[in-house]
């Protein structure tokens, strides 16, 4: 494809990798500048949630997309088919954490984070877990289509990422560099 035959640039919005969510964001606005066209951005979660629906379109439950986010925490949300049920937000692990979602509904855990935190989630009959899924650009294609049928662009000049926590630079523990 040549860059004058996009209408439009989709980018993950985040949370997710401080660096890859700046790397991919600087080049879809770079692309967006040069070629005059609208930017679109998709939260990584509900990209998620939209690739697992649209992948298993009979299945009626909750999904609760999992992003590692290092140590017993994870980047979540719980989305239906339609919408998003809990925002995204940072939660560390610990059993019972869900259970106000899994009383009621069936919730199946996709990404990163799930098969780390599964086995303390799996307690409750209403729990599982799709280790099959791996998360993927095509899972933007339906909510980016939607906002753009709505209008819903961002402004290429002040568009940032969503980080949800902010990113802490770490002194270098390997030996000899400072």
């Amino acid at each position: 494809m040549k860059p004058e035959e996009l209408s439009a640039v989709c980018v993950s919005a985040g949370p997710g990798s401080y660096t890859g969510l700046r790397i991919g964001v600087s080049t879809a606005k770079g692309f967006c500048y040069a070629l005059g066209i609208p930017l679109l951005s998709v939260p990584t979660l509900e990209s998620m949630a939209a690739q697992y629906f649209a992948d298993h379109p009979d299945y009626q439950g909750l999904v609760c997309p999992m992003i590692d986010a290092r140590r017993m925490e994870c980047y979540t949300a719980f989305y239906d088919r339609q919408n998003e049920i809990r925002p995204t937000q940072a939660d560390i692990i610990e059993p019972g954490i869900y259970d106000e979602y899994l009383d009621n509904n069936t919730v199946t855990f996709i990404g990163d984070g799930a098969p780390k935190c599964f086995p303390m989630l799996s307690t409750h009959p209403n729990a599982r877990m799709d280790e099959s899924f791996t998360i993927s650009a095509r899972g933007l294609l339906p909510v980016a289509l939607r906002k753009l049928a709505e209008g819903q662009t961002e402004d290429v000049a002040y568009f940032e990422p969503f980080y949800l926590k902010d990113f802490v630079a770490k002194k270098s523990v390997v030996r000899g560099l400072r």
